[in-house]
């Protein structure tokens, strides 16, 4: 009761003014980015450790052996001639082996830090129950997957990376279609919006901007934290926008309007499309880079597979390609994508106040930014690393810029 009524009073007030409210979050911002952060260099010291562990160990060749021994003994599985089997009962082993390492630090996040600041409102019940869900999801989707990926490497000879690319395309927008209609109802629950003002208000903002909405949810997100958000999904002429209930008590109807601007903005710029191609992109250019390095045994030897009589696993091929030769490439371009991110939100801020959306934009965000406890005064060259959205100042002051230019 006592965690309830501090978390009602920490409660951004929608109706006052926004300054002193923030000038009072500024400290419980501070310290709930403190602890985030102290709480990522721990969990990232912890992953360096357990990489350079089993590196040394030779961890990934002993599970590797444990699963040839599994299958032989139950299912009478051999390695060269039923390698994608024994590949699925190897990925068995190391998901539920990173699934037990990971779960001490999901727990501290989630029970901890979360609770510790007022977000969190998952149960241990519904935890427990979100991870056998995702484990089963996991076997579900990704066995499948994983053996249709290895049998396009092993038969598509010298350009399988050209199959693959193609065969990774259909895959993530067969994914981007399931996920939001079949998966993500599994772990919430979807209910039109209600009839009234903001339902037409929406419909009528869609309808300006040529955008096919053909369904309008809210999610409960409420039920495991009070973090607010709002997103869109859809193909074509089928699109559909999905508010939090967190969202709906945060802020007016006006303002929501002006944060769903700022979204319809990703969308009609372009955004969303660019996305897509860049990411198929990066695929190909990624599995291309593999097939380049998936015949080097002084790799595999290196980390303890010696090969000769014994061929080396396409899967474990895939995991040590990913973990050292493409790591430092991929930081490079995460980097500019978080860039790329970044221009993305200006624009999509510029497009909103164009639509005469500004104050209500600027309102809007203070006020989720306040009940998130966003970083109120970001390092400057930290946030331009990781933060895929740039500082809540940085985005007011471009959208008073914007203002003044159109007096």
């Amino acid at each position: 009761d006592d965690d309830a009524t501090n978390s009602n009073k920490d409660k951004v007030d929608r109706h006052k003014p926004l300054l002193p409210q923030l000038q009072s979050k500024f400290e419980k911002s501070q310290s709930y980015g403190s602890d985030k952060i102290n709480f990522s260099m721990v969990s990232a010291a912890y992953e360096t450790f357990e990489s350079v562990a089993y590196m040394l160990l030779g961890f990934l060749p002993f599970l590797w052996d444990k699963a040839c021994s599994i299958g032989s003994t139950h299912f009478g599985y051999d390695e060269t001639n039923d390698e994608i089997k024994v590949t699925l009962i190897f990925l068995l082993l190391v998901t539920l082996v990173g699934t037990v390492t990971a779960l001490p630090f999901e727990l501290y996040s989630t029970f901890k830090i979360e609770k510790k600041h007022g977000f969190n409102k998952m149960t241990i019940g519904l935890f427990i129950s979100d991870k056998i869900k995702s484990l089963l999801l996991t076997f579900i989707i990704g066995g499948p997957f994983v053996a249709l990926l290895l049998k396009i490497i092993k038969m598509g000879g010298d350009k399988f990376y050209l199959y693959v690319w193609a065969f990774m395309s259909v895959f993530s927008l067969f994914m981007m279609t399931i996920v939001p209609v079949f998966i993500m109802p599994l772990f919430n629950k979807y209910e039109p919006l209600k009839d009234g003002p903001l339902k037409d208000s929406i419909y009528a903002l869609a309808g300006k901007l040529k955008y096919p909405l053909t369904k309008l949810f809210v999610m409960d997100g409420s039920k495991r934290s009070s973090h607010s958000n709002a997103f869109m999904f859809g193909f074509g002429s089928n699109k559909r926008i999905v508010l939090f209930d967190t969202l709906l008590t945060q802020v007016h109807d006006e303002e929501i309007l002006a944060i769903l601007g700022h979204e319809l903005g990703h969308w009609k710029l372009g955004h969303t499309l660019a996305n897509l191609f860049i990411t198929q992109f990066y695929s190909g250019i990624t599995f291309y880079t593999f097939s380049l390095c998936y015949s080097s045994h002084d790799l595999y030897r290196a980390f303890g597979f010696e090969g000769g009589s014994r061929p080396i696993p396409t899967m474990i091929a895939l995991l040590l390609f990913f973990q050292t030769v493409w790591a430092p490439i991929d930081k490079i371009i995460s980097f500019m994508m978080t860039i790329f991110s970044r221009v993305n939100e200006f624009a999509a801020d510029k497009f909103s106040v164009d639509l005469g959306m500004s104050r209500d934009l600027q309102t809007g965000l203070c006020k989720i930014h306040l009940e998130n406890l966003g970083a109120m005064c970001p390092d400057r060259l930290y946030s331009i690393y990781h933060y895929s959205h740039p500082p809540l100042v940085e985005r007011l002051r471009a959208m008073m810029e914007l203002d003044k230019k159109s007096k």
